[in-house]
């Protein structure tokens, strides 16, 4: 238990280390900064990241679709590094076809394209410049999908308008139109968008701009740090401190936050709530778990700026969504519920909306108990999230949803004492773990044993330098303070609600 507790004053000391954030690298983000900014400082080391991603097959990513945008994105940079000579073209060529034959098997037979951001601009985006090199037949276009939306954002541009703010996270799929465009202007930091590609795209193309340039500076300082690769965005700030925060202080781990932190924290709510890092829009996701962090931690906010994303029947994850989220909506809840605990006598204005919020999420549970979600692949997190605000703050007439739901994460484990959707996984064994005996009703004999199994896998995984990518952004990746701190949170809860049986199993 001390060690945990130690680990996480670690990590929490870690993140005013490091403020940008800690991401792992994205093969969609580097391949475009190998083909729009060969200029800049690593790009060899790009080109070297991205054949030593290449799976046999050819392909890039994950599975269930999830490998079209890297892959895109990889062979697009492949055959503009051949062409243009960075690099051995006969190493770089061979990979390059391979990547075109990965994917003409998935276009010619597309499966269901997973809902990730930006998909319908940037997969058409990526076709057209593929077929542009002329190297193989002409790649067609998933079912359904077409180029409408991409041009709009291009006449957009180049009329000088300008672009709605979640627009600006892939200004890249804009091309020559996204060029120093003086409707779109970088942070202070010097970022467009949170994303390298969208900076990068946003200086121009092939003419290294000033040094002194802040966007400039902002992409270097990026690559240096990863060596060349980069992440898929960033900085993630407040992202990464109120999903760590969390994570932690609702499972109970002993930790010191330090009080700028906090006050960090509570600075970047503004009226419309917050964005996870600097350049990116506000969003309830974000606003939501930074208020319930900062309640956990003995500084409630009025959730006021919350009101901005509600529809009347749910809350989006922005204005102008496009579907919906269950684990932004828990969130949601977590935070009107925290916040009333904290402050009594304002519980009835936000009961109404709890009481629909909760319903709302009630409708979503799945027949076999699980929920799912567009912003991560694994149901595991969903689920968790809204067990956590159901058992919590939804009252008893949600206890058969989260025992369903426990029932689900028992009978989805994995011999080896893992869960995961492709294959177990330290990250969502995390997850699983918290379901079964974090909030809600009192758990069972069967959940405790079955969260014992789980820790004894993330004792024999302790070692993992990182984690497989599982998150929502334009390609899949990992939040690595935050998976962590999940982690973290997992072991202590399972340690705290079985001691007995650890002591027992040890002798002492």
């Amino acid at each position: 238990m001390n060690d945990i507790a130690l680990r996480a004053d670690e990590l929490v000391a870690e993140l005013m280390a490091k403020p940008w954030g800690q991401v792992s690298l994205s093969v969609y983000e580097t391949g475009r900064l190998v083909t729009i900014a060969p200029w800049l400082v690593g790009q060899r080391e790009r080109v070297a990241y991205l054949l030593r991603e290449q799976r046999e097959d050819g392909s890039w990513g994950a599975p269930d679709g999830y490998g079209l945008v890297p892959s895109l994105s990889a062979t697009e940079a492949l055959l503009t590094a051949a062409d243009r000579g960075d690099g051995d073209p006969v190493v770089l060529m061979p990979a390059a076809r391979a990547g075109l034959a990965s994917l003409r098997r998935v276009l010619e037979d597309a499966p269901e394209l997973p809902d990730t951001p930006a998909i319908e601009l940037i997969v058409p985006h990526l076709v057209s410049l593929i077929n542009e090199h002329g190297h193989a037949e002409p790649l067609p276009l998933p079912a359904g999908m077409d180029t409408g939306r991409l041009g709009k954002i291009r006449l957009l541009l180049e009329s000088g308008g300008e672009p709605p703010p979640k627009v600006l996270h892939v200004l890249e799929v804009a091309g020559a139109a996204a060029a120093g465009r003086g409707a779109v202007r970088p942070t202070p930091i010097g970022t467009v968008g949170a994303s390298p590609a969208a900076t990068a795209a946003w200086l121009d193309t092939l003419s290294p701009p000033d040094s002194a340039d802040s966007a400039r500076r902002h992409l270097e300082a990026v690559a240096k740090r990863y060596g060349g690769p980069v992440p898929v965005g960033l900085p993630i700030t407040v992202f990464e401190r109120g999903w760590v925060l969390s994570w932690l202080v609702r499972a109970g781990v002993p930790v010191e936050v330090p009080p700028e932190m906090i006050a960090d924290l509570r600075a970047a709510i503004g009226p419309d709530g917050t964005p996870a890092g600097a350049g990116l829009p506000p969003d309830a996701d974000t606003t939501s778990v930074a208020l319930y962090a900062l309640a956990l931690v003995g500084m409630p906010c009025e959730p006021e700026s919350l009101r901005t994303f509600d529809t009347g029947a749910h809350f989006c994850t922005w204005q102008g969504e496009d579907g919906f989220s269950v684990s932004v909506n828990a969130h949601v809840l977590d935070a009107l519920g925290q916040y009333a605990r904290a402050r009594p006598g304002a519980a009835g204005a936000y009961e109404p909306v709890m009481t629909r919020v909760a319903r709302w999420l009630g409708s979503r549970q799945r027949a076999d108990g699980s929920w799912h979600d567009r912003w991560h692949a694994s149901p595991y997190y969903a689920t968790l999230a809204c067990v956590l605000a159901l058992g919590e703050f939804g009252g008893p007439a949600y206890a058969d949803a989260v025992r369903a739901a426990r029932d689900w994460v028992l009978a989805t484990q994995r011999e080896d004492g893992s869960w995961g959707r492709w294959t177990g996984m330290p990250e969502e064994t995390a997850y699983a773990m918290q379901a079964l005996l974090l909030s809600g009703p009192a758990p069972d004999e069967r959940c405790e044993r079955a969260a014992v199994r789980g820790y004894d896998f993330l004792t024999r995984a302790d070692e993992l330098s990182d984690y497989p990518p599982l998150w929502h952004d334009k390609d899949l990746y990992t939040p690595t303070a935050i998976v962590r701190a999940a982690v973290l949170a997992a072991r202590y809860v399972t340690r705290m609600h079985t001691e007995g049986n650890f002591r027992r199993k040890n002798g002492t």
